[in-house]
């Protein structure tokens, strides 16, 4: 199943990659009708609500890749950046944390928590 629905997203990766976001929204939104808990694709869906500023459905995106997959260093450090935006600097840092107790070494949790620290 994975090879079949991979042509697919690498179509909204390129839409994103190109600023073509309001087809990539449509859709990537047709793609998650079809294949709703594939975290792969509604990581690609969170980052492209990441890049519009649209802290809400990027919330929702990160969130629901977490609950399939659990703990991913990616997805956690833009969820941290995303509560950053929005002043959620205490949630912002268990994110970080989450990803320095998987990766003592994740330099950029590293950073991001310092520069929390300064909240």
């Amino acid at each position: 199943m994975f090879g079949l629905f991979s042509y697919p997203k690498r179509r909204l990766r390129k839409l994103v990659k190109e600023g073509e976001y309001k087809e990539a929204v449509e859709f990537g939104k047709s793609l998650e009708e079809k294949n709703p808990n594939d975290a792969d694709l509604l990581f690609i869906m969170g980052g492209l609500f990441y890049i519009l500023k649209d802290a809400k459905p990027a919330l929702n995106y990160f969130d629901r890749v977490l609950e399939i997959i659990g703990i991913d260093q990616e997805t956690l450090l833009l969820k941290a950046n995303v509560h950053v935006f929005l002043k959620e600097y205490d949630i912002a840092i268990e994110c970080c944390n989450k990803v320095i107790e998987v990766n003592f070494d994740n330099m950029e949790a590293k950073n991001l928590l310092e520069r929390l620290q300064n909240y």
